[in-house]
């Protein structure tokens, strides 16, 4: 089973055990957040979407921690004018393993 949530203005596919990237929030390591935009929920066989969401479905989670993601560099170059500048940033992250699906 598996469900399409939105959470911080972006949309993820979750499925349960599963680790998912977000945003850095105020959470504690170990609190529960609930996700309760949730626009599908695919079984085996049955499929609930939602219009724009699900009443009554959510997606409990809990935060594993926080962390940095990996450099990333952007350069911007012009020809002939012996002009270069590159700079990096690494973007913060929370953690969150994916606990339930909750069915209507």
């Amino acid at each position: 089973m598996y469900a399409v949530v939105s959470y911080q203005g972006f949309q993820y596919r979750v499925v349960e055990d599963a680790l998912l990237r977000v945003p850095v929030f105020d959470g504690t390591e170990g609190s529960e957040v609930t996700i309760e935009d949730v626009h599908l929920i695919a079984d085996e066989d049955d499929v609930l979407i939602g219009k724009p969401t699900i009443p009554e479905a959510a997606v409990r989670a809990e935060v594993v921690g926080h962390g940095r993601g990996p450099k990333i560099l952007v350069g911007k170059y012009k020809r002939r004018k012996d002009y270069r500048r590159i700079r990096g940033h690494r973007t913060n992250y929370t953690e969150l393993r994916i606990k339930e699906i909750v069915k209507p």
